[in-house]
């Protein structure tokens, strides 16, 4: 079974047509797969797709649709990870180590304790400067905006 961790940047590409979305629809749908995300991550996706609305790139009905299918979903196909003190001490020396953007260090924590707790796992993520941190910190990464088909 994989478990992919996906930060903002991996999961909005399963709601809104991006470079990468085809990527992350296959790893997404692959056989036996277990998604996991940080729990912040579920308003890091709604405040994109709103953003998205608000330039026109959307339409309300279907921002209201794609948030009313990421709801189920968070309910049906997500491993949520809580925020906790251990994961924002983590996340502040990710900080200081990588000069991560705090929400980017809070996704690296987050990542970092849920393959602590539960093994290996695949750090999905589209953010370069998040991707290499990651890679430093030994955790295996794929970027789908530069999988190939």
């Amino acid at each position: 079974m994989a478990l992919y961790f996906l930060d903002a940047s991996a999961l909005t590409k399963l709601y809104v047509r991006e470079p990468g979305t085809d990527a992350m629809l296959g790893l997404a749908g692959e056989g036996d797969v277990r998604l996991a995300l940080l729990s912040v991550t579920a308003v890091e996706l709604r405040s994109a797709v709103r953003r998205r609305e608000r330039l026109g790139d959307i339409p309300s009905d279907v921002a209201d649709s794609i948030l009313a299918e990421f709801a189920s979903h968070l309910e049906s196909r997500f491993m949520r990870q809580p925020i906790t003190e251990g994961i924002l001490e983590l996340a502040l020396t990710f900080v200081d180590r990588h000069a991560l953007r705090a929400y980017d260090a809070l996704q690296l924590a987050g990542c970092s304790v849920v393959k602590s707790t539960i093994g290996d796992l695949v750090f999905l993520c589209a953010d370069q400067a998040l991707c290499r941190a990651a890679v430093s910190e030994e955790v295996s990464v794929i970027n789908p905006e530069v999988v190939r088909s």
